[in-house]
């Protein structure tokens, strides 16, 4: 079946929502202003997990957005595009749909590079006019990585019809390919932004990717603008490829028939709706790698949890073995305890759950660790709702709000940072998880796509 493109008036096309009011902790706020301040006196190793951090921040803060625009409005001016701070913010702002980021891309995509791939991505996101004639001239430029991701940015802003696109597709090698797949596609797989004249262009590319992982982005970049065959590829492979893949194209099959995002939500701008039930297929680590954007020599465990959030039995024994030496040791420990106690009854792990964000020997595990206690919630998995008390619900929030009041004052800004988002979601009584793949790539690892 094939995809429907989105509708104009889809929930997911419209602006994003932002926080018009603080509903940030002043003193956390505080805490990112000085070390912003800090990190643009003196670049620090650590300024990809900060630039992670107020990304994941600044949609529910205005005064959190406010620092990003001085903090690219000084960056520009020095010509420091390739900064990681610089990344963050000028996705983040163009993103929410700020008016203050035109004049700084207008800025940005003058200078030699184009102000690199995070500008462009970022040029995305916006249909200001004032863009275009930049935009026209740099896709016309004879560096074929710079001309393909203007011209993506023209095609997604329905500036062009995508022919350029798709005779330019032939031209990108290897590296710029594993480039675009991260700082271009990724971000647009959040997003039902693309449109269907993308396609033919993406269809080159997945022709020539060998890996799974930036595959399947390439592929759900396409098919959220309405083009059906990469689920149709996905399918035959599954069936008639190499017996060693087989399980491997049946998971990517999933993922694209099911709609599914990588939080294992459903949209409903995907192929085949929610409920696609999946292939029997039970995922290890190799095959897992194999299915992330990120290398496969990094053991992403990405597609695990997207299999784990939306429910599939098969990721459970995999999930079982990530939980079976205890205190929990790490983030893949941490998220597997939450998936198996939420969802298949396994409440004896909801104290390790505790454990780990009172007194996790990785400090940097603790913020994590409360996160996933937040959004676990109070209710045993096996209880009936009835058996569920109020009395019950208030201690475990009282908990999660001690532990979140205690871990503002943490050295690690990666536990700042959580503890500011499950606040900000007990004060607004907003019941989305806080633990989403989107957070966790910026806050937990410093991924700033």
């Amino acid at each position: 079946m094939a995809a429907e493109a989105p509708k104009k008036n889809h929930p997911a096309l419209r602006k994003p929502e932002l926080a018009r009011a603080e509903l940030l902790d002043k003193g956390a706020r505080a805490r990112f202003d000085e070390e912003l301040e800090a990190v643009l006196r003196r670049k620090p190793l650590s300024e990809a997990r900060l630039a992670g951090a107020l990304r994941a921040l600044a949609p529910f803060s205005p005064e959190i957005r406010s620092s990003l625009v001085r903090a690219t409005q000084e960056l520009v001016k020095r010509g420091a595009t390739n900064r990681e701070l610089y990344a963050a913010a000028i996705r983040e702002l163009s993103e929410s749909q700020d008016k203050r980021v035109i004049p700084l891309l207008k800025t940005a995509l003058s200078a030699e590079d184009a102000g690199g791939s995070a500008t462009l991505s970022a040029a995305c996101f916006s249909d200001d006019p004032q863009l275009t004639p930049q935009l026209a001239k740099l896709a016309a430029t004879r560096h074929s990585l710079t001309s393909f991701c203007a011209e993506t940015a023209r095609v997604v802003r329905k500036e062009s019809n995508g022919a350029l696109l798709e005779r330019l597709a032939p031209m990108i090698k290897e590296a710029h390919r594993i480039t675009m797949c991260v700082d271009i596609f990724v971000p647009l797989v959040r997003t039902p932004r693309a449109p269907k004249e993308i396609g033919r262009a993406l269809f080159v590319l997945r022709e020539a990717e060998r890996h799974l992982g930036r595959w399947l982005v390439l592929a759900e970049v396409a098919q959220r603008g309405g083009d059906p065959t990469p689920l149709e590829e996905a399918k035959r492979k599954s069936l008639t490829g190499p017996e060693s893949a087989r399980a491997a194209w049946a998971l990517v099959a999933w993922a694209l028939a099911s709609g599914t995002d990588r939080d294992g939500v459903a949209p409903n701008t995907g192929a085949g709706g929610a409920g696609v039930p999946p292939p029997d297929t039970r995922p290890t680590i190799e095959l897992v790698a194999r299915l992330s954007d990120r290398p496969s020599a990094n053991r992403d465990m990405t597609f695990l949890f997207r299999m784990a959030s939306a429910r599939v039995k098969s990721a459970r024994p995999m999930m079982e073995a990530m939980t079976k030496a205890l205190p929990l040791a790490d983030e893949n420990a941490v998220r597997a305890a939450l998936y198996l106690a939420r969802d298949h009854g396994r409440d004896d792990l909801r104290p390790q759950l505790e454990i780990a964000a009172r007194q996790s020997k990785k400090e940097e595990l603790r913020g994590f660790a409360l996160a996933a206690l937040k959004d676990l919630g109070a209710e045993p998995s096996g209880a009936a709702h009835e058996a569920s008390s109020s009395e019950t619900r208030e201690g475990h929030e009282s908990a999660v709000r001690e532990i979140a009041t205690e871990l503002l004052g943490s050295k690690n800004l990666g536990n700042v940072a959580w503890a500011a988002l499950v606040l900000r979601a007990q004060k607004a009584r907003d019941p989305r998880p806080v633990l989403t793949e989107r957070a966790v790539r910026f806050i937990q690892w410093g991924w700033l796509e």
